[in-house]
């Protein structure tokens, strides 16, 4: 299963440029002042998660879905971390609870903190574009595109090569090295979307090939790796000392980890654990642990990564485009009642992750979910009732 959480559209307005004010805009201001009231009234109350509901989520493990699960909620009043199923389905040894795993699109909040992060020191201008910064990338078919659009996904590429889909051709390619920038040539010599309507900041569709280019942009302008700057950038100050990302090709989880299990489209259920990330870069590479994944939204939100005014600016707000839900990194899902919840998801073949918490951090959800089927377009069970847990809200599947 492939669950991000589900948006709605907000009207607001992107603003460029980094101001030299401290503290929130009113908007944000006056969404976490909702939270509070929205919280209290929902079926957990105010003093903390339900650790009954959420060990309920989580048991019986294995089913024919998921094989293992790790989660941890917390925010105001306390906190909570469980796990269940199994390590391998054959030795049936139970689940590690701090076991690493692949976050999938997870890595894009990371990749989003980092590319702001540079904006904040003036490295990176986002209003400035990718011609400029990475001159001969792009043909002249295309308009100038922004950083900011494609943070927020508005770019107007179309998606990248790919070594086919997980559940087939990919797993069958899964230890074939395809780079980046093969990945950006296959988007280049499709062209730009066109027609009526189309062209750079004018829709939002969410795909890989924005944060695949973000990627070689954080290389460009630093002279470094993508990894060794968001170790330098985002890891090391959240706190994340469990976080990596894979060193080229390499297929391996080094750490203690539970395995991945895919199914394919001919039945079969194939380990899914190793695999070459190497076209995921910047995009959905990370290995991560629930732990690590709590103390980044916890820095991130807290202003610690990202400068509060920008954070708030580029990260808490949606683009003002019809059907927008993705701001740079996140998602915004209206829950109803004045909740409004921030994060994101990710999968890789095996594994399925969320990161998700209202914006005052009242409330806070981490999973990862050995899903037999990641991508999937159904909603995870476990996953569903994590949420409904942990929020008290109603979930839906997104593609």
């Amino acid at each position: 299963m492939r669950q991000r959480i589900r948006t709605a559209l907000v009207a607001a307005v992107v603003v460029g440029g980094l101001v030299g004010s401290v503290g929130v805009t009113p908007a944000v201001a006056d969404e976490r002042s909702a939270q509070a009231a929205a919280v209290a009234a929902r079926p957990n109350g105010p003093d903390g998660p339900d650790a009954g509901a959420l060990e309920a989520a989580i048991a019986k493990l294995p089913d024919g879905n998921t094989t293992a699960a790790l989660a941890r909620a917390g925010g105001e009043g306390g906190s909570w971390h469980g796990s269940s199923g199994v390590r391998d389905l054959h030795s049936g040894r139970k689940a590690l609870e701090n076991a690493r795993f692949r976050a999938g699109s997870t890595t894009k909040v990371v990749t989003a903190a980092l590319v702001l992060r540079l904006a904040s020191q003036g490295r990176i201008d986002l209003d400035g574009t990718v011609q400029h910064y990475l001159p001969g990338l792009l043909t002249d078919e295309f308009e100038p595109i922004t950083i900011r659009q494609l943070l927020t996904y508005t770019s107007g590429l179309q998606p990248g090569a790919t070594l086919g889909p997980e559940n087939g051709e990919g797993y069958e390619n899964r230890f074939r090295t395809l780079t980046p920038e093969q990945v950006v040539a296959g988007s280049v010599a499709k062209g730009p979307y066109r027609g009526e309507g189309e062209g750079p900041g004018k829709k939002q569709r969410y795909d890989n090939i924005d944060y695949t280019v973000l990627g070689l942009l954080v290389e460009k302008v630093t002279g470094d790796s993508y990894a060794h700057q968001a170790w330098l950038q985002v890891l090391r100050p959240a706190g994340m000392r469990h976080t990596s990302f894979p060193d080229g090709p390499d297929p391996r989880i080094h750490g203690p980890h539970n395995r991945g299990y895919q199914k394919l489209t001919d039945g079969r259920l194939v380990d899914a654990t190793m695999w070459n990330v190497s076209d995921r870069r910047a995009v959905g590479d990370m290995i991560s642990t629930t732990a690590d994944l709590e103390r980044l939204i916890s820095a991130l939100f807290r202003g610690r990564i990202v400068p509060q005014p920008l954070l708030d600016r580029e990260m808490f707000t949606v683009p003002d485009i019809k059907g927008a839900r993705m701001s740079a990194g996140l998602e915004r899902y209206d829950a109803g009642d004045g909740l409004v919840l921030w994060g994101k998801s990710g999968a890789r073949p095996g594994y399925s992750t969320l990161l998700v918490a209202t914006r005052d951090l009242s409330r806070t959800l981490i999973y990862s979910l050995n899903s037999t089927d990641a991508k999937s377009t159904t909603p995870n069970p476990v996953g569903e009732r994590l949420i409904r847990a942990a929020f008290g809200v109603r979930t839906a599947a997104h593609k």
